[in-house]
């Protein structure tokens, strides 16, 4: 359950962000357009255990913003809401990457009527980019859900394994394998894992190809 409120955060939370940063990858042209790829891209190449100490020495109790927080009585290290934090940024290149294939397969001059027709682009963008797009949209938040719920070294690194605290399905798996006995539960828990994951993959799956066939029928 602690997996699964962790991930369902992780993934809420950063799906607002996901859409637009998405959008601007696949419609907005920029200076610096590849560096900003690239850096939203960084945690699917990164070692996770690089991504969690970086967002230790960021977030952490005297880290830049999380000594900020914490003079608001907000702390991330060692909690829940850690690992929320360092889910949604492991899963957040897996997002924007479905969403931005998905934004790119709309035709603009799709947007392009809706502004003759008087919509501004902030209108045409919710009357018709995110509609058409929104089968990617779900398949991207979908992969971040899964990848949330089976991250492991940033979460550690950032928020430690702290059971009932931030101890997910991947942190107490590695716990049961480190002590005797500790494999069936182990076994039980990776099962668990391999099913949600698979049900994540396969729904990912059939949005996305809901989506081509709704994109190719607007065509």
């Amino acid at each position: 359950m602690l997996s699964l409120r962790i991930a369902i955060v992780a993934t809420l939370v950063s799906l607002p962000f996901g859409i637009f940063v998405a959008y601007a990858l696949a419609r907005w042209h920029f200076p610096g357009k590849t560096l900003v790829a690239a850096i939203v891209y960084l945690p699917l190449v990164l070692p996770p255990v690089v991504t969690g100490y970086m967002l230790l020495l960021a977030f952490g109790r005297r880290g830049i913003f999380g000594s900020l927080l914490a003079a608001l009585g907000i702390v991330l290290s060692f909690r829940w809401t850690g690992a929320a934090l360092a889910c949604a940024v492991m899963g957040f290149p897996l997002m924007v990457r479905a969403m931005r294939l998905s934004f790119e397969a709309v035709d603009p001059r799709l947007e392009q009527a809706a502004g003759t027709l008087g919509a501004n682009p902030l209108l045409a963008f919710f009357l018709v980019s995110l509609p058409l797009a929104m089968p990617g949209v779900i398949a991207g938040a979908t992969l971040a859900f899964a990848r949330a719920l089976g991250e492991f070294g940033a979460t550690i690194t950032f928020v430690s394994n702290i059971p009932g605290e931030t101890q997910t399905i991947a942190s107490a798996i590695y716990t049961f394998i480190q002590v005797p006995g500790g494999d069936p539960a182990a076994l039980r828990l990776t099962l668990v894992s391999i099913a949600i994951a698979l049900v994540a993959i396969v729904a990912s799956e059939i949005f996305q190809r809901r989506g081509e066939k709704r994109l190719a029928g607007s065509a």
